[in-house]
């Protein structure tokens, strides 16, 4: 029976709060398309740069960037301490690097408010980035073996002679993996295997998504993203800088979404490119800071870090219902009910995802059998719920999501004068994050 990790939950923290203090992110558009030129380098120091002037921040204040990237650079694999070097900041400044797929930047702010908390740190900057416009393409296993063997060769006779067992197949490049390496699955087939068990109707999934949508372009035209998302150039002569999300649909409608076809299982599935996140290029940054910290460079804080919880899960089971395992233990940490956040922000890999993660937190018989708990998480609002939009909309770099959520939740939270937000994700590997934030 598949159940999540045993490890011991964490307990409501004391001591000094971690503050998030300010953020920023570059505009998420579709990848190999305006941002195909920048690496993820350029797009991470080029938030991170920007987050340090627009706060008017000392670079020397700075103790640690806690960075990640899910599909990295083989040539930069540390990103964090790449991006330090890249903006100017202190050499002396501590970095490094995490990944836990999609949920990294939420890796990342947790990180950081263990830094904090413990007294290690003052001022942390955390992130991620994602250029999947610029994937690490990689040589066939016998293609590397015929090179390991002509590199070791001691005359050019012997080097020769290595390429006389290579084949023609061996040259073929090696894209990176979108499948899950202990199952052979992609995510969208696991997507569509959820939809099934679930009973996540194909009506249900574009609801969700035409939802996503509008609320997206709502928030766009409100203003809400203004403050949060950078302008960044796209590297290509002509053309004008970016300052908007490029995926976000306000035309888009429950009519065309239902004319789409099914992409995983063409003849009977209900997932489509409709109601599922696209391939995203983009970065996040948000700057954490203890609360005296804030206090004495004269910060308002928008939010502070109440709790957090992870969760694992087998991935051959339901890969995407991480976050009904893991709200729990981050509502449990904080000692709150469902019912005591005032807004929920659930990343949404796909709206099947959505729709079974939203139903297992109502459900008796999956909190008694798969929690150990006697009743259930708690049904949420939806008046509440990805109240700007979310990752199908707005798009999906996988290693900066976490932190786009976050900042657009402080941010909701200081617009409201107050309340809680819960900050969750699904994650390959049959992972799950989730995030309490709170303003006093």
């Amino acid at each position: 029976m598949p159940t999540a990790s045993k490890k011991k939950r964490p307990q409501p923290r004391k001591g000094r709060r971690t503050a998030i203090v300010a953020g920023l992110r570059s505009p998420f558009v579709k990848s190999s398309t305006v941002f195909s030129k920048h690496t993820s380098l350029d797009l991470a120091s080029r938030v991170v740069g920007e987050l340090l002037a627009r706060i008017n921040l000392n670079p020397n204040e700075v103790d640690q960037l806690v960075y990640g990237q899910v599909v990295p650079n083989v040539a930069a694999p540390n990103i964090a301490r790449e991006v330090v070097l890249a903006t100017g900041l202190p050499r002396a400044v501590d970095a490094y690097s995490v990944s836990r797929a999609c949920a990294t930047s939420t890796q990342s702010i947790v990180n950081g408010a263990l830094a904090i908390e413990n007294g290690n740190a003052d001022v942390v900057i955390a992130g991620g980035v994602e250029s999947l416009s610029k994937p690490p393409i990689t040589f066939s296993d016998g293609f590397v073996q015929v090179l390991m063997k002509a590199n070791s060769a001691r005359d050019t006779l012997s080097k020769a002679k290595a390429f006389a067992d290579l084949k023609l197949k061996d040259l073929a490049p090696v894209p990176p993996a979108i499948a899950e390496f202990s199952t052979g699955e992609t995510m969208g087939q696991s997507a569509e295997k959820m939809a099934k068990l679930n009973g996540c109707t194909r009506e249900e999934q574009d609801e969700i998504a035409l939802l996503s949508h509008q609320r997206a372009a709502k928030a766009w035209e409100s203003g809400i993203f203004d403050q949060e998302v950078m302008a960044v150039e796209t590297g290509r002569s002509g053309e004008d800088p970016i300052s908007r999300d490029t995926m976000v649909r306000a035309d888009t409608s429950a009519e065309k979404l239902g004319k789409l076809r099914p992409v995983f299982d063409r003849k009977f599935g209900t997932v489509t490119a409709g109601n599922s996140s696209p391939l995203t290029d983009g970065a996040s940054a948000v700057m954490l800071m203890s609360e005296a910290k804030a206090e004495a460079l004269g910060l308002e804080p928008l939010a502070f870090v109440k709790s957090w919880g992870f969760a694992a899960i087998d991935p051959a089971w339901q890969l995407l219902l991480g976050p009904a395992f893991a709200s729990p233990v981050a509502l449990e940490a904080a000692g709150m009910e469902l019912a005591d956040c005032d807004l929920v922000d659930m990343h949404e890999a796909f709206a099947a995802q959505i729709v079974s993660n939203v139903k297992m937190l109502e459900s008796e018989t999956f909190a008694r059998e798969y929690l150990g708990r006697s009743k259930a998480v708690g049904s949420i609002d939806m008046d509440k719920f990805n109240v700007h939009g979310g990752s199908i909309s707005l798009g999906h770099p996988f290693a900066a999501t976490g932190a786009r959520q976050a900042l657009t939740m402080a941010n909701e939270l200081k617009r409201r004068g107050g309340g809680t937000a819960l900050v969750t994700q699904c994650a390959a590997g049959g992972l799950g994050a989730a995030l309490i934030l709170e303003r006093n």
